[in-house]
């Protein structure tokens, strides 16, 4: 007599994200600017490269802004350099709204807004070395142990960084929480092809804005730190 052998289907596990989805208050303003202006400065996630000049309707340096937040900082610096264009990768839908609302408010054709996960688009939808830049302004610490594999800087998304920058490329983090910034200083000095500008962390440079997150953690008597990396030559 045959045994009946079964086969268990493999056990898949939900990719830890660096972020949770807080919904927050989506103001009319917002979602006025999300279903007006979304068709024409979103990008749907796909996983294909993208096509710059395409997208933009030009050849201009991109810089890639990782978690725009509500988009002042992102609204600020587009507005401040105009020659490039920004790629902003933004989950919150609130986020999204208020910078699209930005966006329409200051007449800015260098911004275009991907909601989505953004390890997914930096591994998915960005041409490796087509980057001249990449910002990354306070991000989720993670402060407990056990959550911090969430945390969005880990090698991987380093080396995948790393490897879309072009030769002399930036990489710029900021945060307040002085243990990741420890963590993140640690990560990108391991990381090949990256060079660190300074002997540790840097002053903050004048071409970042202060960002709210930044003078709420400043209130509370928390000491800022920036890194700044550049993409070495090969």
């Amino acid at each position: 007599m045959q045994t009946r052998r079964f086969i268990l289907p493999p056990v898949t596990h939900p990719p830890i994200r660096s972020f949770v989805i807080r919904q927050g208050r989506f103001s009319a303003g917002q979602q006025r600017a999300y279903a007006e202006l979304m068709p024409r400065f979103g990008i749907p996630f796909a996983a294909q490269p993208l096509d710059f000049a395409t997208l933009f309707g030009r050849r201009a340096p991109v810089v890639l802004e990782i978690g725009s937040g509500m988009g002042e900082t992102t609204a600020e610096i587009a507005a401040t350099n105009p020659g490039v264009d920004y790629l902003a990768v933004e989950v919150h839908m609130p986020g999204v709204g208020s910078l699209l609302r930005m966006l329409g408010e200051q007449a800015l054709t260098n911004v275009r807004v991907i909601q989505h996960d953004a390890v997914e688009v930096l591994h998915s939808m960005i041409p490796i070395s087509s980057l001249a830049g990449v910002h990354l302004y306070f991000p989720d610490p993670w402060p407990k142990k056990r959550h911090h594999k969430r945390r969005l800087v880990q090698p991987d998304t380093a080396n995948a960084i790393a490897s879309r920058l072009v030769p002399g490329g930036y990489f710029h983090f900021a945060t307040d929480w002085p243990e990741y910034a420890d963590h993140v200083l640690a990560v990108m000095q391991s990381t090949p092809g990256l060079r660190n500008k300074a002997d540790g962390f840097t002053p903050r440079p004048g071409t970042r804005p202060q960002t709210k997150f930044e003078r709420r953690g400043l209130g509370l008597g928390h000491e800022v730190r920036d890194l700044l990396f550049n993409k070495e030559s090969p």
